[in-house]
C-alpha cells in the first residue's frame, strides 16, 4: 500500500512519542543557529555573474535559443495575426481617448512591442494600448497641450481654451513626455528593486478604481455617439461637466452619428454574445467584428459622404510612414511628476497582474522587477517614436493566449503586419467615423463596467474592503482619476492599519485524548484546562497594540494583576484581624467576604500561545516583561509556546537575563507548555514529574 494510501480507521491508531522539550533544550539538541545574512558585497556578486546577468536582464537570451521552431512557429503566427487584426480598431479608437491623433495607437503596437520582446518575461501579454493607461495620458495632454493644435487637427478642443496659457507644445509632445517620465519611473523602480509596489494596489482597489475608470472612458465618448460637438472637460469633476453639457446640446444631437453608433454597438454586441461562442466552436478563430466595423464604417463614410453631407465627425489625417525620432520635451518632465507615477504605478499593476495570470495558468515564471524594466526600456523607446505610455490590453492577452500563442514571437508577427499598415493602408481610414471608434470602445468597456457588481462580493466578504472599493469608486468617478487612486491607496493602507488594530485574541482548550489546543468559544468538544488558562493572540505586538494585547488578555482570562495584589493584600489583612474582632465587627465580616469574591484562587498557570504572533518589537517585549512580572507576583507562573524564532530572539535581545531573573519559560507547543505545569503542580503534590510522551 502506497505511503498516500493510510486509511482513516489506521490513522487513529498512530502514536507520536517524543521526549518532552522547552525551546531552549531543543534548540541545543537540534543545533540552533541564527541564519547569517549575506552583505551587499555578496549578494552583488551572485546576481551579477555574467551568464546570469544576461538571462535575468535579457530574458529573449534564455528562451529563444529553446524555442521549438517546428511545433510552436505556426501557433505563434496565427495568433501573431489574429492580435494584429484586433490592434487595428483598438490602438486607433484608444488613441483618440489620448487626445492624440488615431495613428499613434498602432505606433504604440509597433515600437514599444519590439523591446518587450526582447526584455519581457510573459509569453502572452499583447503590450500596446489600454483604455485606462490612453485616458490618464489624454488628461495630461488636455491641460498641457496648446489649443491652437486641437482646432487645427480633428482632436476635440478643451472646454476653457480660450482661457488656456499658450503653450506651444502639440499633444503628441505633452503625450511623450508622459511617456518618458513614465519610463523614468518603471526603470528607477526596477533599479530599486520595488516590484512589490504593487502589492499597494490590492484587487479590491484596482476592481474600484478600472471601474470608475470605465465610468470615465464611457462618458468621455458620450459625445461622439451622439455627434455632438463640446469642448472636453479638464480638472477636477470633469465627468460632471461634462455631463451637464451633454444635457444642454442633446439638442443638437446628429442622427446620421448616433445611427453609427446604434449599429456600431448593436452588432458588436450581438457578436459578443451569440456569434462569437458559436464561431469558437467551428474555429479556433475569434471573428473579427471590430476590424470588419471599421472597414465597412470607413467604405460607407466614404462613398455615402457622411462628413460631407451629415456632418459626421471623421478621423482625420493618418500619414504614410513611420514616425521621425523625436527627442521628449524635457521642459515639461516638472509638470508631469504626478501623472507619471499615477500612470507608472497602474500601468505596472495591471500589466503584472495579466502576466501572473497566464503564468499560473499555464505554469511558467514571471519576473515582476524584469516586467519594469521591460516596461520602462519600452516606454523610453515609445517617447522617441510618438508613443502614449503601454500597458497589457486583458482581451487582446486573451485571444493571443486562446489562439494558441506560445511566445512573444506572436508580437513580432503582430509588428510586421501592423508595419505594411503604418506604410501604406493608413490612409485608408482616414474617412473612419469617430462614431464607430466609440462603439468599439463602449462594447469593450462591458467587462470593466460589469465589475460594478464585484462591489457586492467584497460587501459579503469584508465591510473593510466593500469601503475601499466604494471609497475609489466615487472618487475616481466624481473627482478625478489621479486623486482616485491615491484615495485608494490611503483607503487600504488605513484599512491595513485597522485590521491591524483587532487582532484575533482567544481563550484555548484541550480536546480530550487529543494533543489539539482549540477556541472554547467556536469547539464545543475543547474544555479548559483545570487551573491553566490558554491565551491565544494572532498578529503582531507593538507599541500600537501592545495595549489591546494587554486588556484581551485581562478580559478573558477574567484577572487584573495589579488589582488582584491589591485584593489578596486586603485579604490578608482582614485575615490577620483576631476571630473575635471579626465576629464583634459585623462590618469587617462584609468586607472581608467582598475581597475574598474577588480573589481568584483557582488559576495556577497562564500559558501565552504564540504560534500566530508575526512579530514583537522592543515596546511589546517591555509590555510582555510586565505581565510576567505582573503574574508572577501572584505566584502564577506565565509560560509561553509555539514562539517563532524571530520573536524568541526578539525577546531575549531586549531582556537577556528573562529566563534567569522572571522564571519565564519557552515551550515548541501548547501541548508541552500544559504538561509540564500540569506535572509541575502534580510534583508540589507529592508527585514525581514524569517524561511526557505525545
Amino acid at each position: 500500500m502506497a505511503d498516500g494510501d493510510i486509511k482513516s480507521e489506521e490513522l487513529g491508531q498512530i502514536r507520536i512519542e517524543r521526549p518532552f522539550y522547552e525551546d531552549k533544550q531543543l534548540r541545543q539538541d537540534f543545533c540552533y543557529e541564527k541564519p547569517i545574512k549575506q552583505n551587499v558585497a555578496q549578494k552583488c556578486s551572485q546576481e551579477f555573474r555574467l551568464s546570469k546577468f544576461l538571462v535575468g536582464v535579457i530574458p529573449v537570451v534564455g528562451w529563444l535559443p529553446k524555442y521549438n521552431w517546428k511545433n510552436d512557429l505556426v501557433k505563434d503566427i496565427i495568433s501573431g495575426v489574429t492580435v494584429a487584426i484586433m490592434h487595428i480598431p483598438q490602438g486607433m479608437a484608444y488613441a483618440m481617448l489620448g487626445n492624440v491623433p488615431a495613428v499613434v495607437g498602432i505606433y504604440m503596437a509597433f515600437f514599444p512591442v519590439l523591446i518587450y520582446f526582447i526584455l519581457g518575461t510573459s509569453r502572452h501579454n499583447s503590450m500596446g494600448t489600454f483604455s485606462v493607461a490612453c485616458l490618464m495620458t489624454g488628461k495630461a495632454v488636455l491641460q498641457y497641450s496648446d489649443p491652437g493644435y486641437f482646432a487645427s487637427s480633428s482632436i476635440d478642443t478643451p472646454s476653457n481654451s480660450t482661457e488656456m496659457e499658450i503653450t506651444g507644445y502639440s499633444p503628441i509632445q505633452v503625450a511623450t513626455a508622459v511617456t518618458f517620465i513614465v519610463s523614468l519611473f518603471q526603470v528607477a523602480m526596477y533599479v530599486l528593486r520595488l516590484g512589490v509596489i504593487s502589492a499597494l494596489l490590492s484587487e479590491t482597489l484596482v476592481s474600484g478604481f478600472t471601474t470608475g475608470a470605465a465610468i470615465h472612458v464611457l462618458i468621455s465618448q458620450v459625445k461622439d455617439l451622439f455627434g455632438l460637438n463640446i469642448p472636453k472637460s479638464k480638472g477636477n469633476f470633469s465627468n460632471i461637466y461634462t455631463i451637464i453639457a451633454v444635457f444642454g446640446e442633446l439638442v443638437n444631437t446628429n442622427v446620421a452619428a448616433l445611427v453609427v453608433s446604434i449599429v456600431t454597438i448593436t452588432i458588436s454586441a450581438i457578436n459578443n454574445d451569440h456569434f462569437k461562442p458559436l464561431f469558437a466552436k467551428v474555429s479556433p478563430f475569434p471573428f473579427p467584428m471590430e476590424l470588419l466595423a471599421v472597414v465597412v464604417g470607413t467604405v460607407v463614410s466614404k462613398y455615402c459622404y457622411l462628413e460631407e453631407t451629415y456632418g459626421v465627425q471623421t478621423v482625420g489625417d493618418i500619414p504614410v510612414g513611420l514616425p521621425d525620432p523625436t527627442v521628449p520635451q524635457f521642459s515639461l518632465l516638472p509638470n508631469l511628476i504626478v501623472d507619471g507615477i499615477t500612470i507608472s504605478i497602474v500601468s505596472y499593476t495591471i500589466n503584472l497582474s495579466m502576466a501572473l495570470i497566464f503564468a499560473q495558468k499555464l505554469n511558467y515564471e514571471v519576473d515582476a522587477n524584469q516586467e519594469l524594466l521591460a516596461m520602462g526600456l519600452s516606454n523610453v523607446f515609445g517617447s522617441f517614436f510618438s508613443c502614449m505610455p503601454v500597458c497589457a490590453s486583458l482581451s487582446r492577452s486573451l485571444i493571443q493566449q486562446v489562439v494558441g500563442g506560445v511566445s512573444q514571437l506572436a508580437s513580432i508577427v503582430s509588428c510586421l503586419i501592423l508595419l505594411v499598415i503604418l506604410l501604406w493602408v493608413g490612409p485608408f481610414f482616414e474617412p473612419l467615423p469617430r462614431a464607430v471608434l466609440a462603439g468599439v470602445i463602449v462594447v469593450a468597456l462591458k467587462g470593466m463596467l460589469l465589475q460594478v457588481l464585484e462591489f457586492w462580493k467584497f460587501w459579503k466578504l469584508s465591510k473593510v474592503d466593500a469601503l475601499v472599493w466604494m471609497g475609489t469608486f466615487l472618487t475616481v468617478v466624481l473627482i478625478n482619476i489621479d486623486i482616485g487612486l491615491l484615495c485608494g491607496v490611503v483607503l487600504s493602507l488605513a484599512a491595513i492599519l485597522f485590521l491591524s488594530f483587532k487582532p484575533h485574541t482567544c481563550l484555548l482548550g484541550h480536546v480530550p485524548n487529543t494533543d489539539f489546543y482549540l477556541d472554547i468559544a467556536r469547539y464545543k468538544a475543547a474544555k479548559e484546562v483545570e487551573g491553566i488558562k490558554i491565551f491565544h493572540y494572532s498578529g503582531g505586538i507593538n507599541f500600537a497594540t501592545k495595549s489591546i494585547f494587554k486588556s484581551d488578555l485581562i478580559r478573558l482570562i477574567g484577572i487584573n494583576p495589579q488589582k488582584e495584589v491589591v485584593y489578596r493584600a486586603k485579604l490578608a489583612k482582614y485575615l490577620g484581624k483576631a476571630d473575635d474582632q471579626l465576629h464583634k465587627s459585623a462590618n469587617l465580616t462584609g468586607k472581608l467576604e467582598k475581597v475574598q469574591g474577588k480573589v481568584n484562587t483557582k488559576l495556577r498557570c497562564l500559558i501565552l500561545d504564540f504560534s500566530s504572533v508575526s512579530h514583537i518589537d522592543p515596546s511589546g517585549v517591555s509590555m510582555l516583561k510586565s505581565v510576567v512580572e505582573n503574574f508572577t507576583k501572584l505566584d502564577i507562573p506565565v509560560y509561553i509556546a509555539s514562539c517563532k524564532e524571530p520573536v524568541y530572539e526578539m525577546l531575549t535581545k531586549v531582556y537577556p537575563d528573562f529566563v534567569t531573573k522572571l522564571g519565564f519559560r519557552s515551550f515548541p507547543t501548547v501541548y508541552d507548555a500544559v504538561h509540564y505545569s500540569t506535572e509541575l503542580f502534580l510534583s508540589s503534590s507529592n508527585s514525581t514529574i514524569s517524561t511526557v510522551r505525545l
